[in-house]
Order: C-alpha cells, then sequence, then structure tokens
C-alpha cells in the first residue's frame, strides 16, 4: 500500500474514533473514562503499527535489484 494511501487510512480511522468519542459523549455514555483509561492502547497500537510498517518497507528495499554503477 503507497505511503499516502496509508495515511490517509489511518487519519480516516483517527476522525472515525473522535466522532465516535463524542457521539457517545453526547448519548450520555461516560465514555471519557474508558478513554482515561485505555488510552496507553493507543500508543500501543501506534507503536506496532508503525514497526510493522518500517519493517516491511526496509524488507521491501532490501528486496529491490540494486541497480548497477558505471
Amino acid at each position: 500500500m503507497a505511503k499516502k494511501q496509508r495515511d490517509a487510512l489511518v487519519w480516516g480511522i483517527i476522525l472515525i474514533i473522535v466522532g465516535l468519542i463524542f457521539i457517545l459523549d453526547n448519548f450520555n455514555v461516560d465514555i471519557w473514562d474508558y478513554v482515561a483509561r485505555l488510552w496507553p492502547v493507543a500508543l500501543i497500537v501506534w507503536g506496532a503499527w508503525k514497526l510493522y510498517f518500517g519493517i516491511k518497507e526496509r524488507r521491501e528495499k532490501a528486496d529491490l535489484p540494486q541497480e548497477k554503477q558505471g
């Protein structure tokens, strides 16, 4: 997946999650208590995401044939 598409996907997911948080708050669901307790999970997922795609990108670069210099 291209980096630009991946970035758009991530931002789309983030906007959906933020929107869900606010809509649940409007329906008097005490979502902020859950967010306050579970926000480190977002950091873990973000770190895993970066690690996965960093390793994937490194492998793709290693698999590309080297151009002959001359």
